[in-house]
């Protein structure tokens, strides 16, 4: 099994490189290379009924094989044509004449392959071919009209990913030789017994011949649940011994009387909802034992995780350390960029200037502290070696910063719990860090307004526990939301024009930063940043100033261009999704989405939440150049979604995992995305992981299992 390829089978340099591309170097790897799907029974097709540039299956007898040689490529071929009661086509194997002295005239074969077309007529290129003894039913109109009940009397062929060098093909003979061979009778199972014959899913073996070869349709949907399931109970594994592994630690106990935490509550602004309170209730619950508590905040843009993150700081900062009747615990606050941690500095100066707390500031780009000796009222510049000795002797119990925060330098005394904005950028890698030398880990929060559909937050997050906030805080109009088509553009502009009279501001979102270079890209009627702001400033609204926002630009130029909109000098933003995240000016109130539709939906709604920031009505304007009905309708979901989890539930159905927030940057492949589609599976992988750590942490019973997990774990990539 864990043989190299060329030690069995003869290869060529091409086919060597071109594996390797593939990342399959020995046998195991090539038998779980599985096909991406298969020449399905809805794929045969009349001859007379074959469309260029679809794959179909044909039956009929094959006549004239000849071999021929190209006029100018002078490469041998091997050709001839079949025929059934509808039609005939020519059929050709470029590079594979010997084809031609393999099938003899007036065979029965079954032809599966791209329909392709020139001037001379329609043909098939490359066909992958079976001899049959006969046709499998008559040739008459029911060969064509197959109900559910006889999908098992003809199957086709799997069909690989190809690349240069390998074909679809070759994937299928090869493999099957392996099968042939009794190689698999040896193969050890790493699912444990009793966990297959719970949710019925077939052996290893079993499996493996079913996926490469079904007989028909049933197998290979049972063998495709098998690997599916088989995914995402290895993530649950890693994710539940990781927080076995966490919870093993101490931690500072949290309590603070209700009565105190009510007065906290009531010095904001605003009303909770039922879900902040809900929230801030577990999460207090959670930092009042004597483990560390791992939870995932989910919530949209504006529904109020940063108050929900203040009342566990406030309980924290006001709780002595064991054994203390002096000092403060203290609190890292870790944000994902330089502008969204400054901003979360000058909130959580209004939350706690009633109190005697210190709060400071850390990013590349420098530090600060409140309050200021000189101005109490205000923060003061310091130099980062002061701050981190404050930090590191218990002085600044309140630390806001970046990934600056979890350097080695940043020392803290008493380190009780650590909240992460935007969880997807802080893994378990960082998370191991803050463990102190006597055992004692902070509490972990961790929030997100990335819409994640539950099944993946179960899956990706599986060592956290959730919290959703579901509401948005009272007050807050419905933002407006329409698509726009070319013809209604210059209309809008003019509903856009009132708004900024009025003293509101814009962002105008783009999918690129700089125009594409005409000779690589193909995509020109993408909208960039950088262009569309010129185009606005020149012939639509040259009275206003037009600022641009991306990610090549320097630190330094991006925080200056935000504290200018912020601050009014900036009328329109021009930005790409860098906006998504971390940027709240509350005047902002309107928001053009350029490109709409090469954005997900759950992107799209966080990237309009920049505009749900205060009680003045807000719009969103989705800019779509697609005409195609399909992408209108999936963009109106966004008129009637009452939230960004259910699109992204939507997001999941309609295009794909890949397009959540990014799925494939975890390493998940496709098969453990169609597993994630299904609730009860995910389910199902969850609790047995969980019952297996339990019993067994480190899976000593199962070392087959242990090492398929490790496996896993290396193609995972979470941070």
């Amino acid at each position: 099994m864990h043989n190299r390829l060329e030690l069995k089978f003869r290869l060529d340099a091409s086919q060597k490189k071109a594996l390797h591309r593939l990342k399959i170097f020995s046998v195991a790897d090539l038998l779980f290379y599985f096909p991406v799907r298969y020449s399905h029974i809805s794929e045969i097709k009349p001859i007379s009924q074959l469309v260029a540039g679809e794959y179909a299956t044909v039956y009929g007898r094959f006549w004239s094989p000849d071999i021929k040689r190209g006029f100018r490529s002078k490469i041998l071929r091997a050709e001839g044509e079949v025929m059934d009661e509808t039609g005939k086509i020519k059929v050709v194997w470029f590079n594979q004449a010997y084809l031609a002295k393999m099938i003899h005239s007036g065979q029965f074969v079954e032809l599966t392959g791209k329909v392709m077309e020139s001037k001379r007529g329609k043909y098939m290129a490359n066909p992958e071919f079976k001899k049959i003894d006969s046709m499998p039913i008559d040739i008459h109109e029911s060969l064509f009209n197959f109900d559910k009940k006889k999908q098992s009397e003809v199957f086709g062929f799997p069909v690989y990913i190809e690349t240069k060098g390998i074909t679809s093909k070759w994937f299928y003979h090869t493999i099957l030789k392996i099968i042939k061979d009794k190689t698999l009778n040896n193969i050890e199972d790493y699912i444990p017994k009793e966990i297959l014959q719970k949710y019925h899913l077939p052996s290893l073996k079993s499996a493996l011949i079913w996926i490469h070869s079904p007989k028909n349709a049933k197998d290979a949907e049972t063998a495709r649940k098998r690997f599916a399931f088989e995914e995402v109970f290895c993530i649950q594994l890693e994710r539940q011994h990781d927080k076995f592994e966490y919870r093993k630690n101490k931690s500072f106990q949290v309590k603070l009387d209700k009565n105190s935490v009510e007065d906290f509550l009531n010095r904001f602004p605003f009303a909770l909802t039922d879900s902040q309170k809900k929230s801030t209730e577990t999460i207090l619950g959670d930092m009042a034992k004597n483990f560390p508590m791992s939870r995932l905040l989910e919530g949209d843009v504006g529904s109020g995780k940063t108050a929900v993150a203040a009342t566990a700081t406030y309980a924290t900062v006001n709780q002595r350390p064991n054994g203390q009747s002096f000092g403060n615990l203290q609190v890292a606050y870790m944000a994902p960029t330089e502008i969204l941690a400054t901003q979360h500095f000058e909130s959580f100066i209004q939350y706690f200037k009633h109190l005697s707390i210190n709060v400071g500031l850390i990013t590349g780009s420098g530090c600060r502290k409140f309050p200021s000796k000189v101005n109490p009222s205000g923060w003061t510049t310091i130099s980062r070696a002061q701050l981190l000795k404050w930090v590191a002797n218990g002085e600044i119990p309140i630390l806001i910063g970046t990934h600056a925060l979890i350097q080695k330098t940043v020392k803290f005394k008493n380190l009780a719990l650590v909240v992460i904005d935007e969880q997807h950028r802080f893994g378990t890698a960082q998370r191991r860090k803050l463990v102190r030398k006597d055992g004692i880990a902070p509490h972990l929060l961790s929030m997100t307004a990335t819409p994640i559909p539950r099944t993946l937050a179960l899956t990706i997050y599986g060592d956290l526990d959730l919290s959703l906030l579901s509401e948005m805080p009272a007050g807050r109009k419905q933002i407006i939301t329409e698509i726009i088509t070319p013809n209604k553009r210059e209309e809008t502009y003019e509903k856009i024009r009132k708004e900024l009279k009025a003293g509101r501001q814009l962002y105008v979102i783009c999918p690129r930063i700089f125009e594409p270079d005409p000779e690589k890209e193909l995509a020109l009627n993408v909208k960039s940043a950088v262009t569309e702001a010129k185009i606005l400033k020149t012939k639509v609204f040259p009275e206003y100033e037009i600022g641009v926002l991306h990610s090549k630009m320097s630190k330094e130029k991006k925080e200056n261009v935000m504290a200018d909109f912020a601050e009014g000098k900036i009328n329109i933003l021009c930005a790409t999704s860098v906006v998504e995240v971390g940027v709240n000016v509350p005047n902002a109130t309107v928001i053009i989405i350029e490109g709409a539709e090469r954005f997900g939906l759950a992107q799209l709604h966080q990237l309009r939440g920049r505009v749900i920031r205060s009680t003045h009505q807000a719009y969103c304007y989705i800019f779509a150049e697609a005409k195609s009905e399909k992408t209108i309708s999936r963009l109106k979901a966004l008129k009637t979604a009452k939230n960004g989890f259910e699109l992204a539930e939507l997001d999941l159905t309609l295009r794909g995992a890949g397009e959540l927030g990014g799925t494939k940057q975890w390493g998940i492949t496709d098969l453990g995305m169609e597993a994630i589609k299904n609730i009860k599976m995910v389910e199902a992988a969850r609790a047995e992981a969980v019952r297996l750590i339990e019993e067994d942490p480190e899976l000593s019973k199962y070392p087959l299992l242990k090492e398929k997990v490790r496996q896993k774990v290396q193609e995972f990539h979470f941070e």
